[in-house]
């Protein structure tokens, strides 16, 4: 059983023990998790013009085509986060380039990065990649996909509060959009009822960031994340393990 199979288990053992209203929340989100599961078959096979219909784009989606410097899209880890994916193929021109966790099933791997890239507008790098390929491609103009609240372990990363809960956060971010003198914009995505189908936010790049404090600047983005997260709290991918990597002597949050 994977770790969201058993998250989900122990979640439904402990619902009875719960407030209602937590409860509640708690259904809504496996509820949407489950729906965001059945919607990559949109997103992966349904002809552009239907999914144009679908998905709603407001902000300037077209900044990365304008900037003279190059753009990094900061994009947590909401349901929709895929959504994302298939809108900065859509709605602009450039090239986009992220690094992603490849599947240990090799099939699996190929038909996911074929789903994500079949736009012909985005670039899968795994992160056995050297990064200075990534590089290279940014600075020749490809914006920067990046989904920036992961757990990849202590290592290049600061233990800094989320939700009040110390987490392993890369530095990575920080470092990279100050030695590429990029513009981070982040981009958010929400699930709409009714069969609306999602908006995607491209929201205002930050001014004043990054700065050279890197852990200051990955503090002041988990508590960005914190804020949209509070907008609508069932749609965060809280069955990730966010909490995985604990500071030295604690112990782990997760069953």
């Amino acid at each position: 059983m994977n770790f969201a199979a058993r998250l989900l288990v122990a979640a439904l053992r402990l619902l009875p023990l719960l407030p209602f209203a937590l409860q509640v929340r708690m259904r809504e989100h496996f509820a949407l998790l489950g729906r965001s599961l059945l919607e990559r078959g949109l997103l992966w096979y349904a002809p552009p013009e239907r999914l144009k219909g679908l998905i709603h784009v407001e902000g300037d989606v077209g900044l990365a085509q304008r900037s003279t410097r190059p753009v990094m899209w900061l994009v947590p880890h909401f349901l929709g986060l895929e959504v994302a994916g298939v809108a900065v193929q859509l709605f602009q021109q450039r090239t986009a380039v992220d690094i992603y966790r490849a599947q240990s099933n090799a099939y699996l791997d190929a038909e996911l990065k074929k789903g994500r890239l079949r736009f012909g507008r985005a670039e899968a790098y795994s992160r056995s990649v050297p990064i200075r390929q990534v590089i290279k491609r940014i600075r020749e103009g490809c914006p920067f996909f990046n989904m920036p609240d992961q757990d990849f372990g202590a290592r290049d990363s600061a233990f800094v509060p989320f939700f009040g809960v110390s987490a392993a956060t890369l530095l990575a971010p920080s470092k990279m959009a100050r030695m590429l003198d990029m513009v981070v914009q982040p981009v958010v995505v929400d699930m709409l009822p009714g069969g609306q189908g999602w908006r995607v936010r491209f929201l205002e790049p930050w001014a004043d960031w990054p700065t050279p404090d890197a852990v200051a600047d990955v503090a002041r983005m988990n508590a960005f994340i914190e804020s949209q997260i509070l907008l609508e709290p069932a749609q965060y991918l809280w069955v990730h393990q966010r909490f995985k990597t604990r500071p030295p002597g604690e112990p782990s949050v997760y069953p």
